[in-house]
């Protein structure tokens, strides 16, 4: 089989429906619109989420909660997988993305301290949790804050 010799299964590509092509194609005069109305006309229609002149859902639900547009995401990274490292290695942000510990970045990197750590490590990142900061000194490494 060449690549010039490849065709489509049978059925498998539809053609495009042309309408208002005239009254032998199928779709022709009122093109499959019906007559006269508002969705009849070009450009016709209602707007998304419109109900008819009924107030929109959107409208007769109470207004919950606040969103902070200053907040801050950190990727978050648990001090128990920083064992892959070896011993005395420093353990940075562009460490944490190429081991794949850390995918996006975000705001940040922040340590929190679940698990044990077994190695001497220098990490570096933006924010580490009270019991992070303990774990890494207890196993004599230590915890530096960019």
């Amino acid at each position: 089989m060449k690549l010039n010799e490849m065709s489509y299964t049978e059925g498998a590509r539809r053609n495009r429906k042309r309408i208002g092509r005239g009254h032998g194609s199928g779709n022709g005069k009122t093109a499959g619109k019906g007559n006269k109305g508002q969705n009849a006309r070009s450009g016709g229609g209602v707007r998304l989420g419109f109900e008819g002149g009924q107030t929109p859902l959107a409208r007769r639900l109470p207004k919950r909660g606040f969103t902070n547009f200053n907040r801050k995401e950190y990727a978050i990274v648990n001090v128990e997988s920083l064992n892959v490292f070896e011993d005395g290695t420093v353990v940075t942000p562009e460490l944490l993305k190429e081991t794949g510990l850390v995918k996006k970045e975000l705001d940040g990197i922040k340590i929190l301290g679940n698990g044990e750590l077994t190695k001497n490590l220098t990490v570096q990142a933006n924010k580490f949790s009270a019991a992070a900061t303990s774990v890494i000194e207890q196993a004599g490494g230590k915890a530096e804050v960019l």
